[in-house]
């Protein structure tokens, strides 16, 4: 896992998007959180993770770096902590392309609902399991949404609305933000930045 390959990497610290405490948890360090974080005291090293503030930041953020990837404009913010943002593609093209491109530069096949022929020119997107902004994306008039992750009453939504879904996976549309602050915080004060890839089929 993670930890195994950051301690043999012999690091002091690993950066991640996901943490071990999440709301309405119980607070019990055993099982699996236990043995992660006996890992990480056992060879020394911090752990630092940010979830919304990486999903929410205009520069460094998820949906700031994978909105780059793809060649999309930022116009605006949504959603809670405007973690989820609106835009349009920097080059119109067919959702059948822009499949092609999601695939081509995320290195996994996403799924797709809607009209392949449809030209795509404004997005709203939003990394990880973020498929319920779908809703307010149909309200913003875009005419696709892409996000990590897909649900059973999505795909009616998409369909009756005929704004386009894309589902390109949780962490598969994750994974740039942590590589981009890694990559400023190694700039900024010196330190050495190695970003481990763990395959994530979901």
């Amino acid at each position: 896992d993670v930890l195994k390959a950051a301690s043999d990497a012999g690091a002091d610290a690993v950066l991640v998007h996901h943490g071990y405490f999440w709301k309405n948890e119980g607070p019990q360090i055993t099982g699996i959180k236990r043995a992660r974080i006996s890992h990480l005291m056992e060879h020394g090293m911090s752990l630092l993770a940010y979830h919304l503030p990486l999903d929410a930041h205009p520069v460094f953020g998820n949906n700031a770096q994978l909105g780059q990837l793809l060649g999309f404009q930022v116009d605006d913010w949504f959603g809670e902590q405007n973690v989820a943002a609106v835009g349009r593609l920097l080059q119109p093209m067919t959702l059948q392309r822009l499949a092609g491109v999601v695939e081509e530069k995320l290195r996994r096949q996403p799924l797709v609902v809607g009209d392949e022929s449809a030209t795509i020119r404004r997005i709203a997107w939003c990394s990880g399991a973020a498929q319920d902004y779908l809703s307010t994306a149909v309200d913003l008039g875009v005419d696709a949404f892409l996000t990590g992750e897909v649900s059973e009453h999505t795909v009616h939504l998409a369909r009756e609305s005929g704004v386009a879904f894309i589902a390109a996976g949780h962490h598969a549309t994750e994974r740039y933000g942590v590589q981009a602050l890694g990559m400023h915080l190694a700039q900024q004060f010196g330190l050495k930045h190695q970003f481990i890839e763990i395959e994530n089929p979901v």
